[in-house]
């Protein structure tokens, strides 16, 4: 079992930066695959970034080199750090744990999830 909170969502303007954490809370100690997922209104949630226990990551194309995921396994708090944000990055996001083989921005594996922060960029 994992628990999972997010913080750091708010609204800045096109080009703007913004970082997420996502405290996580277990009594396993299972090798978790971490992702960071988004969902517009009236979309399906889609992943944006994830990173693997061993440090090996996956980006969403369209946040590739404005996106960066990173991991703090001492202080159990994952990270999203988004520079250059565009209208279309807005969202609820939530952070998703998994302990199962692989690590992929498909929604289908992760078992854990957080209740979401909301990202607004406006133009």
């Amino acid at each position: 079992q994992v628990q999972l909170v997010e913080s750091g969502g708010g609204s800045v303007e096109d080009g703007g930066s913004l970082r997420l954490s996502c405290e996580w809370t277990t009594r396993t100690s299972s090798s978790y695959c971490l992702g960071w997922f988004r969902q517009a209104p009236g979309k399906e949630r889609e992943g944006v970034a994830a990173v693997d226990f061993d440090g090996s990551i996956s980006y969403e194309n369209s946040v590739r080199g404005r996106f960066t995921i990173s991991r703090d396994n001492a202080k159990n708090t994952l990270y999203l750090q988004m520079n250059s944000l565009k209208p279309e990055d807005t969202g609820i996001y939530y952070c998703a744990a998994h302990a199962h083989w692989g690590c992929s921005l498909a929604t289908g594996p992760y078992d854990y999830w957080g209740q979401g922060t909301q990202v607004t960029v406006s133009s």
